[in-house]
């Protein structure tokens, strides 16, 4: 509901600072994304970076080692998502790596709390501030959709693929690479080969029995 004169562009089509006009710029969404462009763009110009879910923030090198390999030591992003790390794994609603608040607040972004509305040029934030806005960032992220995949006993309620690890109800449609399909890693290109190793098991199993 933002009028015409106001830029809007949303995360997947940001690249650098040279895409959005001079002056100040809001970003909206406090997950790995938004916390990214608004450190980036605050060294150009002011930025307001408004936050509706608070994510846990760590560093991206703790003590000395990648935050990744933290967490495949301690088998937190290899632990089933049934399991109970990993349930405990799924409760928060992300993390942001490399960037914390503190650093945004250093670098000069000012931290706003959830948008809920706008009115003609200007953004209403959750404690009732207004904003005045030329650019809007949304690094608000994304939803699956299979819907697609126009295979009925493929999809649930929600039109999302039914699988088990990837292997879902229709004989030969897997899928990869989805979120907690087996694993925290199971959407990270770092950590996707033991799901397609299991695949790829399950796929040549298949084809042996079927072929004897």
């Amino acid at each position: 509901m933002l009028p015409i004169q106001v830029t809007q562009l949303h995360s997947s089509c940001y690249r650098n600072p040279d895409q959005v006009p001079p002056g100040p710029v809001l970003v909206v969404g406090g997950g790995n994304s938004g916390f990214q462009i608004a450190s980036e763009l605050a060294t150009t110009r002011a930025v307001d970076l408004a936050i509706g879910t608070r994510n846990a923030t760590v560093p991206q090198r703790p003590l000395g080692r990648d935050i990744f390999w933290w967490q495949t030591i301690t088998g937190l992003i290899t632990a089933p998502a049934t399991s109970r790390r990993g349930h405990w794994m799924r409760r928060g609603e992300g993390t942001v790596i490399g960037l914390s608040t503190r650093d945004l607040r250093r670098a000069g972004t000012t931290l706003r709390p959830r948008l809920i509305s706008t009115h003609d040029n200007h953004a209403v934030f959750s404690d009732g501030a207004t904003l005045r806005v030329s650019t809007v960032v949304w690094a608000t992220g994304f939803h699956r959709d299979h819907s697609w995949i126009n295979i009925p006993e493929a999809l649930d309620g929600n039109e999302h693929l039914r699988h088990v690890r990837g292997i879902t109800p229709v004989t030969g449609l897997y899928v990869l690479g989805q979120p907690w399909q087996h694993t925290a890693g199971s959407a990270l290109l770092g950590f996707v080969s033991a799901d397609a190793a299991y695949l790829a098991a399950h796929i040549t199993a298949r084809s042996g029995s079927s072929s004897s």
